[in-house]
């Protein structure tokens, strides 16, 4: 938890024009942001200006939390920078997957952490430790293949769902009489692009469809079409389950390297609050105080 001292309620706002938000903290123009008092890291100011830049990347419907996260990060980030002057770390700045390339603090910070940091790896016993408490974090999802013809309509459109909804309710009728027709019927209805492949949508697993999809796939049995259409947002369908794949429970050996990698990930986190804690406490931080406790402060 981090408190930002703030001045007495004059505030201020700073609208941008061309957003209609707040240039800083991305709140809508007009509001009050809350003014910041001096903030400073053993006699180095954080400057206002800075907190406010760095609140862009901290957005928060609260000017006021976007504000103390942003006064958070760069109060950590001058405690690390400060540390890697003191202790002479050399700055080697280095490119990353898009081609950017580091500045010499962040180099700096990212080499005094590698050096002062140190987590060991997890161990075979440690993983497999964790995969037999966390029995089901580690299943494979339930697969299913599946074709469907959709009538779209505007969820505002109350006239145009009724008419949509009876539409799809022909075509279930004629699908109960006569599934082969699926993907002729699906070529001349359906407004989804998988029109041209008759409905096909391919392997879905969870979170490929809307949630009522979903819901009415898990209730099928492979060769059904649904005897009645299915509504979401979207507008209704017709669904026709062509085939489901349980899910199953994975190997250790197949999620042991996930697991150690997470369990050192996990572990290097708490190492680098430890390691800010530590930091802080010996700090003469003012205008803000850091609880590391509560969680990591490095991202």
């Amino acid at each position: 938890m981090v408190s930002v001292l703030v001045n007495p309620p004059s505030g201020r706002s700073a609208g941008d024009p061309s957003t209609g938000k707040d240039a800083g903290t991305g709140a809508p123009a007009g509001a009050v942001v809350p003014a910041l008092g001096e903030i400073s890291v053993n006699g180095i100011a954080v400057p206002e200006r800075e907190i406010l830049a760095e609140a862009q990347n901290h957005p928060s419907e609260n000017p006021g939390e976007a504000l103390r996260t942003a006064a958070e990060a760069l109060v950590v980030r001058e405690l690390l920078w400060q540390e890697t002057r003191r202790l002479d770390i050399p700055a080697v700045p280095e490119r990353d997957d898009a081609g950017r390339l580091e500045t010499e603090r962040d180099a700096a910070i990212r080499a005094l952490i590698d050096r002062e940091v140190s987590v060991p790896s997890a161990t075979p016993e440690e993983s497999r430790r964790y995969y037999e408490r966390h029995p089901g974090k580690f299943r494979a999802p339930t697969l299913f293949e599946a074709r469907h013809i959709l009538i779209a309509v505007p969820a505002s459109d109350e006239d145009g769902r009724r008419a949509a909804k009876m539409r799809a309710q022909a075509l279930c009728g004629t699908l109960a009489e006569r599934p082969e027709l699926f993907p002729d019927l699906a070529r001349d209805h359906s407004d989804c692009p998988s029109c041209e492949q008759g409905g096909n949508l391919g392997q879905l697993s969870p979170g490929s469809t809307v949630a009522e999809f979903e819901a009415a796939m898990a209730d099928m049995r492979e060769g059904d079409i649904t005897p009645a259409p299915v509504e979401s947002r979207f507008g209704f369908h017709v669904i026709a389950l062509d085939r489901r794949i349980e899910g199953h429970d994975l190997s250790f050996d197949m999620v042991s390297d996930r697991i150690a990698a997470w369990l050192e990930a996990s572990a290097w986190s708490k190492a680098v609050s430890q390691y800010i804690s530590i930091l802080a406490g010996k700090a003469d931080i003012r205008g803000i105080s850091l609880d590391v406790a509560e969680g990591p402060l490095v991202q």
